[in-house]
């Protein structure tokens, strides 16, 4: 409930941040969009994934200690969203990513995989970002390490699954250094931004590359009903890494304006909500305990996502401010949907089994 909390009141900030003419609630609302993004609702989301399955697999009161992170996550957007304390929402969003990592290591401590490594270092970045944030760095400071967060997670998931297809050690080799070129821009933005986004971007586009070439996703278009929509929900997400990547290449360390607004949201709605869109089909039954049922029109908030993107990103690059705004506000119509659309599919699954 309060990453859903958040992700609402992350949207609203978003749409103010944009012009739309909503009520503005608390002054500091529309400069809480990324935090309520990132830390609130995807760090939450995330965190609780991880407590669930660890909870899974270890026994004891500790379990319910892991519920700490995503609950320390959660509560810190609030207090960000109600302007308490400047730094109270940031300190509580730090120490609730302080316990992502301890899962994080604890799960690698029961099964050391390569891929549990890699989304360890999510857990690593999202950490040092939230200390550099919190002791006074700018949100445009820290968003490559929250990007990075974000990217090495799903980066991580993926490489689980394509054991599947027994890759060859090269390609595995290629993917480790593409993570070491993604680290490495996320350091040199320490000393020099402009540097490190062109290196992030690189590293992004050379991910994505790998993703749409070996990721087991790019075998099951064949397939039908549930398994056809998340490899297609995959496939363009890593389609929106790429246009990221090419967008930091091109624009460098940029920390505002439109170009700004392109670069970030190709990679925190176009690949990350995809990802979201793909992965709720399974993750969501894992953490709430509910089967849900496939629909056809889960297709629907999918389309929507990349059309009002791309009607977004035309009017950043193009500078149509109209186009713009509608693309943002089509950006949340898709994520309502997308709301909507799995609400129902838990309500459906349900009835089917009563």
């Amino acid at each position: 409930m309060l990453a859903l909390a958040t992700l609402f009141f992350g949207v609203w900030a978003g749409l103010l941040r944009m012009g739309w003419g909503l009520p503005i609630l608390r002054p500091t609302l529309p400069m809480s969009h990324g935090p309520l993004m990132v830390g609130g609702f995807l760090g939450t989301l995330i965190s609780l994934e991880r407590a669930v399955g660890l909870g899974g697999i270890t026994s004891g009161r500790a379990r319910r200690l892991y519920y700490a992170a995503p609950l320390l996550t959660g509560l810190g957007a609030i207090l960000i969203l109600l302007g308490v304390r400047h730094w109270s929402g940031p300190l509580l969003i730090t120490l609730g990513s302080a316990g992502l990592l301890i899962i994080m290591i604890q799960i690698y401590r029961i099964h050391a995989a390569p891929y549990i490594a890699v989304i360890g270092l999510g857990a690593l970045v999202w950490l040092i970002g939230n200390l550099l944030w919190l002791f006074g760095a700018s949100i445009p400071e820290v968003v490559l390490w929250w990007m990075g967060f974000l990217v090495f997670t799903i980066a991580g998931e993926r490489l689980e699954l394509s054991r599947l297809l027994q890759l060859p050690r090269q390609v595995v080799l290629l993917f480790q250094a593409i993570v070491i070129a993604l680290l490495a821009g996320l350091v040199l933005s320490i000393v020099n931004y402009d540097l490190a986004v062109r290196v992030a971007g690189l590293g992004m586009v050379a991910l994505a590359l790998w993703l749409l070439r070996y990721d087991i996703a790019r075998r099951r278009l064949s397939a039908d009903g549930q398994a056809r929509y998340i490899a297609i929900s995959l496939l363009s997400g890593y389609v929106w890494l790429a246009i990221a990547g090419g967008l930091a290449l091109v624009y460098g360390g940029i920390t505002a304006g439109p170009y700004y607004d392109a670069w970030l949201h190709a990679i925190f709605l176009g690949f990350v909500f995809s990802m979201i869109f793909a992965h709720a089909l399974i993750i969501f039954p894992a953490v709430l305990g509910r089967p849900m049922a496939f629909l056809a029109r889960f297709y629907v908030h999918l389309v929507v996502l990349h059309i009002s993107l791309i009607l977004r990103l035309y009017g950043d690059l193009a500078g149509d401010v109209t186009m713009r705004q509608w693309g943002g506000m089509l950006n949340a119509a898709a994520l309502l949907l997308f709301l909507a659309n799995t609400i129902s599919a838990v309500v459906l699954a349900r009835r089917r089994n009563q």
